[in-house]
């Protein structure tokens, strides 16, 4: 993504004017602002910020849509290790402006709604509403930088425990098996 300018993206707007004007805001929203977004990461950097970049348009059947760039940098919490991964989410979406859920129905399958009141967006919501789309289900670390690969070396490439290595020192109980044979 180009560098989005250091503004604060607007927290509501009128799209559909937006979108017959062609318009295009970037910007940046603060990661602290999104709450139900907090909830689902370990964390962030004090500050940190998501990098926003909208074009409003209309399409040629002259839906209204909007097109998104994502990026926000976050710690997220390894399913491996259980300990925190920083990693930085990115997202590029395309939504049809709609304001019922009728219109909706009539949008064609590679757009997704952005249901909206006539002249007001929320645009943090639906930023918000994507970065919470783009969360990994199962953040791993690379294999080679999780802080657990110890214990992923002691299993095979196909998950399977790895056999002890032998020693070559004898069982001390292969005296017991052998007085037994001895014994029949």
């Amino acid at each position: 993504m180009s560098k989005a300018s250091n503004a604060e993206l607007p927290k509501s707007v009128d799209p559909y004017r937006l979108a017959e004007q062609n318009t295009v805001l970037e910007g940046v929203i603060p990661l602290s602002a999104l709450a139900r977004f907090r909830e689902a990461v370990l964390g962030f950097d004090e500050g940190a910020v998501c990098r926003v970049r909208l074009s409003f348009s209309m399409d040629r059947e002259r839906r209204r849509i909007v097109s998104g760039e994502l990026e926000a940098p976050v710690d997220l919490e390894c399913q491996r290790c259980m300990g925190p991964m920083a990693t930085t989410l990115n997202s590029r979406f395309v939504l049809g402006l709609v304001t019922s859920d009728e219109q909706a129905q009539q949008l064609p399958r590679e757009l997704e709604p952005f249901l909206t009141d006539d002249f007001s967006a929320d645009l943090w919501a639906m930023v918000e509403d994507e970065l919470l789309l783009v969360l990994p289900p199962f953040p791993l670390h690379d294999r080679n930088e999780c802080p657990a690969r110890e214990d992923l070396e002691a299993l095979e490439p196909d998950g399977t425990p790895a056999e002890p290595a032998k020693s070559g020192k004898e069982n001390p109980f292969s005296v017991l098996a052998d007085l037994k044979k001895t014994k029949h």
